[in-house]
């Protein structure tokens, strides 16, 4: 377990070198390559060594079985799903964290006081009320939903004079209601249904042709659920939906929420940190009257996984949801050892990692026009991706964004209007590409239609890379046609 100076520093440089080669040849290498049965099952069968290996070995192990199978997402022709590339001072200064390994759960050391810091540096970019609010850092958006809806069903009983943390949702003498669209994140059904809500508690809102929440759909069902004597307790929002990248009308979800009494809850874990956008922060406009918002670091700032953050304006209530402290005992700031209130009162985890440091080296590296710049400038890529589907005849835009992801599909002149067809060439295509390790896309389900979806994240992709993946589709797809 312990290595002497002399030798952590050897192999330090050894992770290094091997780190610094993996991220300056990612660009050269496919973006994706698919494990071979053999390599799966040495990986996931290794046995537990008996006598201990060599930091030498474990290197070597590494080095020819781990590295070469990426997820791909380091890659600039990698556009699946939501995921970046590390911010490569963050990977620098993870080694640090790592040798510190404190529990961030509280107490009076440097690592409370960073994620402090870096909490209120993700306020001040999008907006968000300082004052009395509190948030705090979290594995990803699932449990960044997870803890804030825990805040709004405990406003929820309390205002019915139910004790929920005592009595559980079983004490409420009325049903609850969630409204969301039906293109919000998943992780707010598993959020209810691990409240003990259960899944038809949501109320599940249509959107209108541009993917946003329908206004005159929402009204209609919490006026519905009112006249049947339900409980409407909270509307979940999106700013930056992970199918087409849509902005729900936070501002007016916001009006609907105060006039009627509910939560505001916005999901904004990808596209809220759009706010950095001249451009794109007018879309954005109301996220500031949320009760709570989600983001996520680890997407669109290439904070290195995992790093997700709860913001929660009512940073009493969100205390009283989770704290098992006696308010009479709760830490004051600048009294006792403890100092500031303790982050395990905030929410559910009692251990913590140190993951403020990967975000503050990140925002601090970049600064927050380094930020403005990236995000502009992929935001331009996605709109430039657009202009080039629409000019080409072959090719079908099929969501008009506002952020940096496209959804399209082929569509080759014998198969138009067969929609059938077309969903059946477009899936398989996907999978031939994501297989060819030229580029890497992934899908969503519009109007019940299958489309390709190309979500732009990488600081190093460029116009040339977007060329060459439209290229590398109508290639594949021709491939597949003529088989």
């Amino acid at each position: 377990m312990q290595l002497s100076k002399d030798e952590f520093r050897r192999l330090g440089y050894m992770a290094v070198d091997m780190a610094s080669s993996y991220l300056a040849e990612l660009s050269v290498r496919p973006v994706f390559r698919q494990m071979e049965e053999r390599e799966r099952q040495s990986l996931m069968n290794m046995p537990l060594p008996v006598t201990p290996l060599s930091g030498d070995e474990i290197l070597r192990v590494i080095a020819e079985q781990i590295l070469p199978h990426p997820m791909g997402n380091g890659h600039p022709r990698f556009f699946g799903w939501v995921n970046s590339p590390p911010a490569m001072m963050a990977v620098v200064t993870e080694i640090l964290a790592a040798a510190m390994n404190p529990s961030c759960a509280g107490g009076d050391h440097a690592a409370i006081y960073l994620e402090h810091c870096a909490v209120r540096w993700l306020m001040q970019l999008i907006g968000f009320p300082i004052e009395g609010s509190a948030g705090l850092l979290v594995s990803g958006g699932s449990a960044a939903s997870l803890t804030a809806l825990a805040a709004a069903r405990h406003r929820a009983l309390g205002q019915l004079g139910i004790d929920v943390r005592a009595k559980g949702v079983s004490g409420a003498p009325v049903e609850l209601r969630l409204y969301a669209s039906t293109h919000v994140h998943s992780c707010i059904q598993k959020a209810v249904e691990l409240f003990g809500l259960g899944s038809e508690c949501i109320r599940w809102i249509e959107v209108d042709e541009d993917f946003q929440i329908s206004l005159d759909g929402l009204r209609q069902a919490i006026q519905e659920d009112l006249r049947q004597g339900r409980r409407p307790f909270c509307i979940a929002g999106s700013a930056g939906s992970v199918q087409t990248g849509a902005i729900d009308p936070l501002n007016e979800l916001a009006d609907i929420a105060s006039e009627f009494g509910l939560w505001l809850h916005v999901d904004g874990a990808y596209g809220a940190v759009a706010m950095l956008d001249p451009g794109t922060r007018p879309l954005l406009a109301g996220i500031e009257r949320a009760n709570s918002v989600v983001l996520d670091p680890h997407k669109w700032l290439s904070v290195p996984v995992e790093c997700g953050c709860v913001l929660v304006r009512d940073g009493e209530l969100l205390r009283n949801a989770f704290s098992l402290v006696p308010s009479y005992l709760r830490t004051e700031p600048g009294k006792g050892i403890g100092n500031l209130p303790w982050f395990a009162e905030y929410g559910f985890q009692q251990t913590r990692g140190f993951r403020a440091l990967k975000l503050w080296v990140t925002l601090a590296h970049a600064g927050s026009s380094g930020l403005e710049q990236q995000i502009a400038g992929q935001i331009a890529l996605a709109r430039y991706l657009e202009q080039r589907i629409e000019a080409m005849p072959d090719f079908e835009l099929r969501s008009k964004g506002k952020l940096s992801i496209v959804c399209f599909r082929y569509v080759p002149e014998a198969l138009a209007g067969d929609d059938n067809a077309l969903d059946a060439l477009n899936k398989k295509l996907m999978e031939r590409v994501q297989a060819g390790g030229t580029a890497f896309l992934t899908s969503a389900t519009l109007a019940g239609r299958f489309a390709l979806r190309a979500c732009i994240l990488h600081y190093g992709t460029a116009e040339g890379d977007i060329d060459a993946m439209l290229e590398i589709v109508r290639s594949t797809a021709l491939q597949v046609m003529n088989q």
